[in-house]
């Protein structure tokens, strides 16, 4: 895996077998996204002739990030608005199959609400995109505010957390697993969410699948004809061949 070393805030690519070591942990960043140009992209990273990005407000959101991390111990973080080069097609597809596991076994999530305080935490927009597999899968995770004060942890919020996403607190805590749940009941933790839905669940279900960007509500349909191939739960034709519009 390619990561940002916390200190240098410079690539280091790292092989999977090396990444149990203790020396090797990494934090992962969850997060909403500034528009295009705010963000630091891969590209950005590795040109030597790109644009001075220091000025971007995603560089000061990976600044910060780092030192969040440094400060727990991780050599490592990983960032998906630049660890992935999305120019790479087969790159992108494998990362993102691949998502749930690399937020599992991260030593901490950190999740970045930065309207938060201008918007209570329950109302942050960090909840309309896919949280489904940040929130469920990283054992710890804390959440941070626009100046990287601490929110509190999910272990914290966590009634807060299942009342805001419907998402059972043994899931959240790791009590029980999310194949405990059935097809339909999974499906229902998506239903108002906008950005990749589909996506945000392949981990929920163990599902691989190409990765056709931009496909939208399609890539809904190709999980489900997935997961009918592979399982006898029928909750699943309880549930509609497409994803409900989010009002």
């Amino acid at each position: 895996m390619r990561f940002l070393n916390t200190t240098t805030l410079r690539f280091e690519q790292v092989p999977d077998s090396e990444l149990d070591l203790d020396e090797n942990q990494y934090a992962i960043l969850s997060h909403r996204w500034f528009a295009d140009e705010d963000e630091v992209s891969y590209e950005d990273l590795i040109s030597s002739s790109s644009k001075d990005i220091t000025s971007k407000r995603g560089y000061a959101k990976i600044e910060g990030f780092c030192k969040l991390a440094s400060s727990a111990n991780c050599r490592y973080g990983w960032v998906d608005t630049c660890c992935i080069n999305k120019g790479n097609s087969s790159e992108l597809s494998e990362a993102i199959n691949s998502m749930y596991m690399c937020y599992s076994h991260s030593k901490i999530c950190i999740a970045y609400l930065p309207d938060v305080p201008d918007r209570k935490f329950e109302d942050s927009e960090w909840f309309d995109r896919w949280t489904l597999q940040e929130l469920i899968a990283p054992k710890e995770m804390s959440f941070f505010d626009l100046h990287w004060n601490s929110l509190g942890t999910k272990e914290e919020r966590l009634l807060e957390l299942s009342h805001k996403t419907k998402i059972p607190e043994a899931i959240l805590s790791h009590a029980s697993t999310p194949s405990t749940c059935s097809i339909a009941q999974r499906f229902s933790w998506a239903a108002t969410r906008i950005v990749n839905r589909a996506y945000s669940l392949l981990g929920l279900f163990d599902i691989s699948m190409p990765v056709i960007y931009g496909e939208r509500e399609n890539a809904f349909i190709r999980l489900q004809q997935h997961i009918i191939q592979k399982s006898k739960d029928e909750s699943i034709f309880a549930w509609p061949m497409e994803l409900p519009h989010a009002s």
